[in-house]
Protein backbone atom coordinates (compact mmCIF):
# COMPACT_ATOMS: atom_id res chain seq x y z
CA UNK A 1 0.00 0.00 0.00
CA UNK A 2 2.81 2.23 0.77
CA UNK A 3 5.04 1.65 -2.41
CA UNK A 4 1.41 2.51 -4.33
CA UNK A 5 0.93 5.35 -2.22
CA UNK A 6 4.49 6.36 -2.90
CA UNK A 7 4.57 5.92 -6.93
CA UNK A 8 1.17 7.95 -6.72
CA UNK A 9 3.33 10.74 -5.37
CA UNK A 10 5.79 10.80 -7.51
CA UNK A 11 3.80 10.66 -11.00
CA UNK A 12 1.49 13.70 -8.90
CA UNK A 13 5.38 15.36 -8.52
CA UNK A 14 6.02 14.41 -12.27
CA UNK A 15 2.53 15.97 -13.82
CA UNK A 16 3.24 19.46 -11.62
CA UNK A 17 6.75 19.59 -12.49
CA UNK A 18 5.40 18.92 -15.91
CA UNK A 19 3.12 21.71 -16.04
CA UNK A 20 5.70 23.86 -14.74
CA UNK A 21 8.66 23.72 -16.75
CA UNK A 22 6.72 22.91 -19.96
CA UNK A 23 6.26 19.69 -22.10
CA UNK A 24 9.40 20.26 -23.76
CA UNK A 25 11.94 20.60 -20.83
CA UNK A 26 9.91 17.96 -18.91
CA UNK A 27 6.72 15.67 -20.99
CA UNK A 28 4.51 14.25 -18.95
CA UNK A 29 3.58 11.05 -18.21
CA UNK A 30 1.64 10.35 -21.07
CA UNK A 31 3.84 11.71 -23.76
CA UNK A 32 6.38 9.18 -22.32
CA UNK A 33 4.01 5.96 -22.63
CA UNK A 34 3.70 6.71 -26.00
CA UNK A 35 7.54 6.95 -26.63
CA UNK A 36 7.37 3.90 -24.92
CA UNK A 37 4.83 1.73 -26.90
CA UNK A 38 6.17 2.96 -30.12
CA UNK A 39 9.84 2.30 -29.51
CA UNK A 40 8.11 -1.40 -28.17
CA UNK A 41 5.92 -1.71 -31.53
CA UNK A 42 9.42 -1.28 -33.70
CA UNK A 43 10.93 -3.78 -31.34
CA UNK A 44 13.52 -1.52 -31.05
CA UNK A 45 13.21 -0.86 -27.17
CA UNK A 46 13.03 -4.93 -26.80
CA UNK A 47 16.59 -5.08 -29.15
CA UNK A 48 17.95 -2.13 -26.73
CA UNK A 49 17.31 -3.13 -23.41
CA UNK A 50 18.52 -6.90 -24.36
CA UNK A 51 21.75 -5.64 -25.17
CA UNK A 52 22.71 -3.98 -22.07
CA UNK A 53 21.28 -6.62 -20.03
CA UNK A 54 23.13 -9.14 -21.81
CA UNK A 55 26.19 -6.28 -20.86
CA UNK A 56 25.24 -6.08 -17.63
CA UNK A 57 25.19 -9.76 -17.01
CA UNK A 58 28.47 -10.84 -18.24
CA UNK A 59 30.11 -7.87 -16.41
CA UNK A 60 28.45 -8.75 -13.01
CA UNK A 61 29.04 -12.72 -13.32
CA UNK A 62 32.86 -11.69 -14.48
CA UNK A 63 33.69 -9.56 -11.56
CA UNK A 64 31.33 -11.68 -9.36
CA UNK A 65 33.22 -14.67 -9.87
CA UNK A 66 36.85 -13.08 -10.04
CA UNK A 67 36.43 -10.74 -7.06
CA UNK A 68 34.98 -13.63 -4.57
CA UNK A 69 37.64 -16.11 -5.41
CA UNK A 70 40.18 -12.92 -4.97
CA UNK A 71 37.90 -11.91 -1.91
CA UNK A 72 37.85 -15.67 -0.34
CA UNK A 73 42.41 -15.66 -0.44
CA UNK A 74 42.71 -11.91 0.78
CA UNK A 75 40.81 -12.98 3.70
CA UNK A 76 42.39 -16.35 4.42
CA UNK A 77 45.69 -15.46 3.58
CA UNK A 78 47.25 -12.29 5.22
CA UNK A 79 50.23 -11.99 3.19
CA UNK A 80 48.10 -12.07 -0.16
CA UNK A 81 46.26 -9.18 1.70
CA UNK A 82 48.95 -7.39 2.13
CA UNK A 83 50.54 -8.09 -1.66
CA UNK A 84 46.88 -7.08 -2.89
CA UNK A 85 45.80 -4.29 -0.69
CA UNK A 86 47.77 -1.10 -2.61
CA UNK A 87 45.94 -2.77 -5.97
CA UNK A 88 42.62 -3.11 -4.40
CA UNK A 89 42.67 0.68 -2.92
CA UNK A 90 44.05 1.86 -6.73
CA UNK A 91 41.19 0.42 -8.44
CA UNK A 92 38.59 1.68 -5.64
CA UNK A 93 39.53 5.35 -6.12
CA UNK A 94 39.97 5.27 -9.93
CA UNK A 95 36.78 7.31 -11.85
CA UNK A 96 35.06 4.72 -13.69
CA UNK A 97 34.87 7.31 -16.85
CA UNK A 98 38.84 6.74 -16.67
CA UNK A 99 38.68 2.57 -16.74
CA UNK A 100 35.99 3.10 -19.50
CA UNK A 101 38.08 5.35 -21.50
CA UNK A 102 41.36 3.43 -21.06
CA UNK A 103 39.32 0.18 -21.68
CA UNK A 104 38.45 1.41 -25.15
CA UNK A 105 42.09 2.89 -26.01
CA UNK A 106 43.82 -0.12 -25.07
CA UNK A 107 41.22 -3.25 -26.38
CA UNK A 108 39.09 -1.02 -29.40
CA UNK A 109 35.91 0.04 -29.49
CA UNK A 110 34.75 -4.10 -29.08
CA UNK A 111 31.70 -5.73 -27.11
CA UNK A 112 35.02 -7.31 -24.88
CA UNK A 113 36.77 -3.83 -24.16
CA UNK A 114 32.87 -2.48 -22.88
CA UNK A 115 33.01 -5.44 -20.26
CA UNK A 116 35.71 -5.87 -19.43
CA UNK A 117 36.07 -1.93 -18.41
CA UNK A 118 32.28 -2.56 -16.22
CA UNK A 119 34.00 -5.77 -14.37
CA UNK A 120 37.37 -3.82 -13.60
CA UNK A 121 35.47 -1.17 -12.12
CA UNK A 122 32.82 -3.73 -9.74
CA UNK A 123 35.55 -6.00 -9.24
CA UNK A 124 37.25 -4.07 -5.90
CA UNK A 125 33.69 -3.38 -4.63
CA UNK A 126 33.20 -7.46 -4.55
CA UNK A 127 36.55 -7.93 -3.50
CA UNK A 128 36.51 -5.43 -0.54
CA UNK A 129 32.77 -7.17 0.75
CA UNK A 130 34.04 -10.71 0.45
CA UNK A 131 37.24 -10.16 2.19
CA UNK A 132 35.67 -9.23 5.35
CA UNK A 133 33.46 -12.27 5.30
CA UNK A 134 36.37 -14.21 5.12
CA UNK A 135 38.06 -12.66 7.66
CA UNK A 136 34.92 -13.08 9.73
CA UNK A 137 34.75 -17.32 9.41
CA UNK A 138 34.54 -19.04 12.36
CA UNK A 139 37.68 -20.99 13.07
CA UNK A 140 36.16 -23.44 15.22
CA UNK A 141 34.14 -24.58 12.07
CA UNK A 142 37.24 -24.91 10.26
CA UNK A 143 38.75 -26.96 12.77
CA UNK A 144 35.86 -29.59 12.84
CA UNK A 145 36.35 -29.74 8.40
CA UNK A 146 39.94 -30.17 9.36
CA UNK A 147 39.23 -33.14 12.05
CA UNK A 148 36.71 -34.76 10.07
CA UNK A 149 39.20 -35.06 7.32
CA UNK A 150 36.33 -33.43 4.93
CA UNK A 151 37.77 -33.12 1.26
CA UNK A 152 38.48 -29.06 0.46
CA UNK A 153 35.69 -28.87 -1.90
CA UNK A 154 32.97 -30.24 0.53
CA UNK A 155 34.25 -27.94 3.03
CA UNK A 156 34.11 -24.71 0.99
CA UNK A 157 30.78 -26.34 -0.11
CA UNK A 158 29.23 -26.68 3.18
CA UNK A 159 31.41 -24.64 5.89
CA UNK A 160 32.86 -21.69 4.09
CA UNK A 161 30.29 -20.33 1.53
CA UNK A 162 27.04 -20.70 3.72
CA UNK A 163 28.78 -18.45 6.56
CA UNK A 164 29.82 -16.02 3.27
CA UNK A 165 25.97 -16.13 1.52
CA UNK A 166 24.87 -13.22 3.61
CA UNK A 167 28.28 -10.67 2.25
CA UNK A 168 27.99 -12.48 -1.25
CA UNK A 169 24.30 -11.15 -0.90
CA UNK A 170 25.36 -7.45 -0.17
CA UNK A 171 27.99 -7.63 -3.19
CA UNK A 172 25.44 -8.79 -5.38
CA UNK A 173 22.95 -6.31 -4.28
CA UNK A 174 25.61 -3.11 -4.26
CA UNK A 175 27.43 -4.61 -7.42
CA UNK A 176 24.12 -4.69 -9.52
CA UNK A 177 23.53 -0.98 -8.43
CA UNK A 178 27.00 -0.04 -9.81
CA UNK A 179 27.13 -2.03 -12.65
CA UNK A 180 23.48 -0.40 -14.09
CA UNK A 181 24.80 2.91 -14.37
CA UNK A 182 28.39 1.78 -15.78
CA UNK A 183 27.07 -0.09 -18.13
CA UNK A 184 25.21 3.03 -20.01
CA UNK A 185 28.06 5.32 -19.88
CA UNK A 186 30.30 1.92 -21.64
CA UNK A 187 27.06 2.09 -24.14
CA UNK A 188 26.92 5.78 -24.46
CA UNK A 189 30.72 5.88 -25.70
CA UNK A 190 31.78 3.61 -27.79
CA UNK A 191 29.03 0.59 -28.28
CA UNK A 192 26.32 0.88 -31.56
CA UNK A 193 23.03 -0.34 -29.39
CA UNK A 194 22.02 -0.18 -25.79
CA UNK A 195 20.08 1.78 -23.35
CA UNK A 196 22.95 4.37 -23.22
CA UNK A 197 23.48 4.65 -26.93
CA UNK A 198 20.13 5.63 -27.33
CA UNK A 199 20.16 8.22 -24.83
CA UNK A 200 23.19 9.44 -26.46
CA UNK A 201 21.08 9.68 -29.80
CA UNK A 202 18.46 11.23 -27.80
CA UNK A 203 20.58 13.45 -26.42
CA UNK A 204 22.31 15.03 -28.96
CA UNK A 205 18.39 15.22 -30.87
CA UNK A 206 17.44 17.28 -27.78
CA UNK A 207 14.29 14.76 -27.23
CA UNK A 208 13.71 14.58 -23.87
CA UNK A 209 10.62 12.09 -24.00
CA UNK A 210 13.07 9.74 -25.75
CA UNK A 211 15.56 10.27 -22.94
CA UNK A 212 12.61 9.27 -20.54
CA UNK A 213 11.55 6.90 -22.52
CA UNK A 214 14.36 4.49 -22.34
CA UNK A 215 15.63 5.71 -18.64
CA UNK A 216 12.09 4.84 -17.13
CA UNK A 217 12.02 1.41 -19.37
CA UNK A 218 15.11 0.64 -18.24
CA UNK A 219 14.50 1.22 -14.51
CA UNK A 220 11.51 -1.10 -14.70
CA UNK A 221 13.54 -3.96 -15.46
CA UNK A 222 16.20 -2.62 -12.78
CA UNK A 223 13.19 -2.75 -10.30
CA UNK A 224 11.77 -5.88 -11.35
CA UNK A 225 15.36 -7.99 -10.88
CA UNK A 226 15.51 -6.10 -7.54
CA UNK A 227 12.21 -7.02 -6.29
CA UNK A 228 11.66 -10.56 -7.57
CA UNK A 229 15.82 -11.72 -7.47
CA UNK A 230 18.06 -9.19 -5.04
CA UNK A 231 15.94 -9.06 -2.41
CA UNK A 232 14.58 -12.64 -1.72
CA UNK A 233 17.99 -13.33 -2.17
CA UNK A 234 18.90 -10.89 0.66
CA UNK A 235 16.13 -12.16 2.84
CA UNK A 236 17.23 -15.68 2.08
CA UNK A 237 20.53 -14.08 3.79
CA UNK A 238 19.45 -12.91 6.51
CA UNK A 239 17.56 -16.00 7.68
CA UNK A 240 20.35 -18.13 7.54
CA UNK A 241 21.73 -15.56 10.02
CA UNK A 242 19.17 -16.19 12.56
CA UNK A 243 19.18 -19.50 12.25
CA UNK A 244 22.78 -19.79 12.78
CA UNK A 245 22.67 -17.17 15.88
Amino acid sequence: MLRLLSLALFFAAWLIGSTLAGPQMLPGPAAVAQAILAEARSGALFLNLGATLARVALAFALAMTLGTALGILMGRAPAADRLGDPWLLILLNLPALVVVVLAYIWGGLTETAAIAAVAVNKLPNTVVTVREGARALDPTLDEMARVFAMPRWRAFRHVVLPQLFPYLAAAARSGLSLVWKIVLVVELLGRPNGVGFEIGIAFQLFDVTRILAYALSFTAVVLAIETFLVQPLERRASRWRLRSA
